[in-house]
């Protein structure tokens, strides 16, 4: 019996701008995509501020790129890093990208892979620009990721408030999605149709999943039916 060929994901590291306390729960969510067979970090390895990540190379399997600082204020690491992607892309050998960077800069790369019909997950911090969110197929917020990595372990559990612009986003995706005769919508084309229109994801709220999320929200009920599929329906 053939064995089944996982998806290749590649996951690039801006290691200037990027905390290696993240890299653990990265590597576990980027595991919906496939296999993350190409993990690439890059930086200026001299500085005394890559130590964490140095340290965290031959754990995780991760391969230092160096990049010196040639020219004061002159970031060398943002080309390399696209660079790279495009070559990864353009071989053709890669299913999915993850950018782990709070970098703006990083924004036209994202979409031109998307352009491409290949999902890109970015990781970075809360204060990361909304412009390269977007981007994104999905964003995670690693500070989020973390933590909530952290509560599990401690078995306890702190949901961020779930903001009104979230809330609406929810709402028209449900709005949008095909409703049976009782006002029940599948949870899995709501999820995509918010994740078409918003680089939303649950995690960035502590929930572990999307139902975890849509049980939490007193505005929608929940059905769990034969076919082990999840329906949602707005109950106001």
């Amino acid at each position: 019996m053939p064995e089944t060929i996982s998806n290749n994901i590649a996951l690039l590291i801006d290691a200037d701008n990027a905390s290696p306390a993240g890299i653990d729960p990265v590597l576990t969510v980027l595991a919906e995509l496939g296999q993350v067979n190409i993990r690439r970090a890059y930086g200026n390895w001299r500085k005394p501020a890559l130590k964490g990540w140095a340290d965290m190379v031959h754990r995780y399997g991760i391969e230092p790129q160096q990049q010196f600082d040639l020219t004061k204020g002159k970031n060398a690491t943002d080309m390399k890093m696209t660079i790279d992607a495009m070559d990864l892309l353009y071989r053709g050998r890669v299913h999915g990208f993850g950018i782990m960077s709070s970098d703006s800069d990083f924004m036209p790369l994202a979409m031109r892979i998307r352009q491409e019909g290949y999902p890109v997950y970015g990781f970075g911090s809360p204060r990361t620009a909304e412009a390269f969110r977007q981007a994104c197929t999905r964003f995670i917020d690693v500070d989020a990721l973390v933590k909530a990595e952290k509560e599990e372990r401690s078995n306890g559990k702190d949901q961020v408030p779930l903001d009104d612009d979230l809330l609406n986003l929810l709402f028209d995706a449900y709005n949008a999605s095909r409703r049976d005769e009782n006002g029940y919508a599948k949870l899995s084309e709501v999820g995509q149709r918010a994740g078409n229109r918003s680089s939303f994801d649950a995690r960035n709220y502590g929930y572990t999943r999307l139902i975890d999320m849509i049980e939490a929200i007193p505005n929608f009920g929940t059905e769990r039916r034969e076919n082990g599929q999840v329906y949602i329906k707005r109950l106001r």
